[in-house]
């Protein structure tokens, strides 16, 4: 079985560690331990959890924290600060690999995971959302099928973190950088947003006669209504993280380079865990969120976006360039 030790490395970068497993000494009888994740007696639930771990990712960055049995996920993709094709499915193979680990867990055992959280490692930016270099090839190309593909992909992540994976994982948004478009639907499919100050979010899809297409019109009718939902889509605005706040779809913002803090100090209140996952199976129960429901609207979106204007694909472009320097400003700072 892998060493404690081993489980607070990023998944996938374990090499060394497993290599080494069997020079560590196992913690005396006497020694304090922490969260004894790694005791599981489950056959079954030790072996999915060792294949869970031994899993690598090209553009995500994931460990799982013992003491708080708290999966970070944080983004790295690899091209545009976006959700490139190749990181989505990234996502939805470590959400199906969730979804195994903690099916293979006897009924009334602590659960392996008890939250999610999703965050970005550059700099100043969560998520631009969709890769509008791949999404200006494929309309160009009258391409409807991998632009849908690319779509469901999109909500199928969105909505297995929204459900809780099924399995009750309260799910944390960790908002470090500006989360726009696709990326702030990325957020709000998170049952608790954590922004830093500076940060900014909105939905600007208007501005190339498009919409958000990807859960943004489901989560925020849901947060707040329909009217105030269609209002921010329509408007192309962008918030403050003090405004979101106020509005209740961000709850709780921090000074900048707190973020990771402030989400620490909430996933170590293990006491509320139970009334958080159980209320948020009510809100699931009460304003339910279906997967059908999200697809039916990216096929409108689909429809949608596959009739954009030659102008309007231009200005998607000059978006995409505009995000390109952006990062090549990251990551040069």
């Amino acid at each position: 079985m892998t060493d404690a030790r081993t489980f607070d490395a990023p998944i996938g970068q374990r090499t060394a560690a497993a290599a080494t497993e069997r020079e560590l000494p196992r913690p005396r009888s006497d020694e304090r331990r922490p969260d004894p994740i790694w005791t599981a007696t489950a056959p079954g639930a030790v072996d999915e959890l060792t294949r869970f771990l031994s899993r690598s990712y090209q553009e995500l960055d994931v460990r799982l924290d013992p003491n708080t049995r708290a999966l970070w996920c944080h983004m790295r993709p690899a091209g545009p600060p976006s959700f490139t094709p190749g990181m989505v499915r990234e996502l939805i193979q470590l959400h199906r690999a969730i979804q195994g680990l903690m099916a293979s867990q006897p009924p009334g055992e602590e659960p392996l995971i008890r939250y999610y959280v999703q965050g970005s490692r550059i700099p100043g930016i969560y998520n631009m959302g969709g890769d509008l270099a791949f999404l200006t090839r494929a309309i160009r190309a009258g391409d409807r099928t991998a632009v849908r593909r690319y779509a469901f992909d999109c909500v199928d992540a969105v909505y297995h973190i929204a459900i809780g994976f099924d399995s009750g994982i309260v799910s944390v948004g960790l908002l470090q950088g500006d989360a726009l478009g696709g990326g702030f639907e990325g957020a709000l499919c998170c049952n608790v947003l954590i922004a830093e100050r500076s940060v900014k979010l909105g939905l600007p899809e208007i501005l190339f006669n498009s919409f958000p297409g990807m859960g943004a019109y489901s989560f925020l009718a849901r947060r707040l209504d329909a009217a105030r939902a269609e209002r921010m889509i329509l408007s192309g605005r962008i918030y403050t993280a003090e405004e979101m706040h106020a509005m209740g779809i961000v709850d709780e913002v921090v000074d900048d380079g707190a973020g990771e803090a402030a989400v620490s100090a909430y996933l170590r209140d293990r006491q509320s865990h139970v009334v958080r996952s159980t209320l948020y199976k009510v809100r699931q129960r009460v304003a339910p969120i279906s997967l059908a429901e999200l697809r039916d609207v990216t096929d409108l979106w689909v429809d949608a976006i596959m009739r954009l204007a030659p102008a309007d694909l231009r200005r998607m472009e000059h978006l995409q360039q505009a995000q390109g320097r952006r990062l090549q400003k990251t990551t040069a700072s």
